[in-house]
């Protein structure tokens, strides 16, 4: 009997934690993602979007909450591909979603991200009326607050001018599978297949659905 409880109980954390993954993979939609100018966190610099993509072979775009345990676990990663690639060409600018700016910084520190980021909201309320839930709601992603969200700007279909920058591209619905996301992003900037080891860690995230309401929880296998 105890045999049969501890499998039963292991069968439930192994389910309980899969259905909290909020990994996603890499997709290609059509919809119009339009150009922007929004301002540095860190700085009173703008920064358009438009002219942070020329010269670029790949421009990974994250939007995220800086309260959410999925962002938290992604960041790293997203930082690891900016230090290891930007180089070769690969531009990441993340968008910081309903959270304060002081909030945002200390996250940011926090996490050592240096790659620029700007906001596009700091209130929570403001959910529903941001471009960022347009854009995901648009190509299907059907989570509460969509931390974190990643738009890949592939130069060849970036249009020359006009407030749309581009019609279709990659997006992931949730965070980044990091296998699959490097060895997409090396297939982009011409660089053929994985050779050298991101120095971050794969594993499955087993935080809850980004909730502010809700402190983060998790479970470990026994």
């Amino acid at each position: 009997m105890k045999v049969l409880a501890a499998f039963i109980f292991t069968l439930l954390t192994w389910a309980f934690v899969n259905a909290q993954n909020e990994q996603a993979p890499v997709v290609d939609r059509e919809f119009e993602y339009k150009s922007w100018t929004y301002q540095d966190v860190r700085s009173s610099e703008k920064i358009d979007l438009r002219d942070a993509v020329k010269g670029k072979k790949l421009v990974m775009v994250v939007y995220f909450a800086a309260w959410c345990p999925n962002w938290k676990h992604e960041a790293p990663f997203a930082q690891a591909m900016y230090e290891k690639y930007r180089s070769d060409g690969l531009g990441v600018i993340g968008v910081s979603e309903y959270e304060t700016l002081d909030a945002t910084k200390n996250g940011l520190d926090s996490l050592k991200v240096t790659f620029p980021v700007v906001y596009e909201s700091q209130a929570r309320d403001a959910k529903k009326t941001t471009l960022h839930y347009q854009y995901r709601t648009a190509v299907g992603d059907t989570r509460s607050w969509g931390s974190p969200w990643n738009i890949f700007i592939l130069p060849q279909n970036v249009e020359i001018k006009g407030d749309v920058l581009t019609r279709k591209a990659p997006v992931v619905n949730g965070e980044l599978i990091e296998t699959d996301v490097e060895r997409f992003i090396r297939e982009k900037l011409g660089l053929g297949g994985i050779d050298k080891m991101t120095g971050v860690s794969e594993k499955k995230n087993s935080a809850e659905p980004c909730d502010p309401e809700k402190p983060s929880t998790s479970l470990k296998k026994p």
